[in-house]
């Protein structure tokens, strides 16, 4: 997903579509004593309203960005976060922990799709222009 801050996930197993709102992102040090990024969202339907901090360890950030030779941004992270909630809240995985840290196979799924959306999505633009 391009846009991270505002976007709908689902259907969850039970059939629900989520409205996710992407609310912060801060390395946890200071708040968890974690060596983390968190990526805090609210997630909502019509009935229920819950937020979720999906937790990036920054050594699994450090290695991917190795991986990968992505740039490591705030936006990068936020996206990676968003697929992992995705994810979360389609397999209704982890979906009851209010703090859900990623794995680094995860990670690098996730770092897979960011980089084929960004590429079509340039490609995209190419063609249009």
């Amino acid at each position: 997903m391009l846009n991270y801050r505002q976007f709908e996930v689902g259907p969850d197993p039970f059939g629900r579509v989520w409205k996710a709102y992407f609310k912060w992102l801060q390395t946890a040090i200071s708040i968890r004593q974690s060596d983390t990024v968190d990526v805090k969202f609210v997630i909502a339907t019509e009935d229920e309203r819950m937020e979720k901090t999906i937790a990036i360890p920054h050594t699994r950030l450090l290695a991917l960005r190795e991986k990968t030779g992505h740039e490591m941004t705030d936006a990068w992270a936020a996206r990676l976060a968003a697929a992992h909630l995705e994810h979360v809240i389609e397999n209704a995985e982890d979906i009851e922990k209010e703090i859900v840290t990623a794995s680094m196979e995860d990670l690098e799924r996730w770092a897979a799709a960011v980089e084929r959306e960004e590429r079509e999505e340039i490609d995209r633009r190419k063609a249009a222009g």
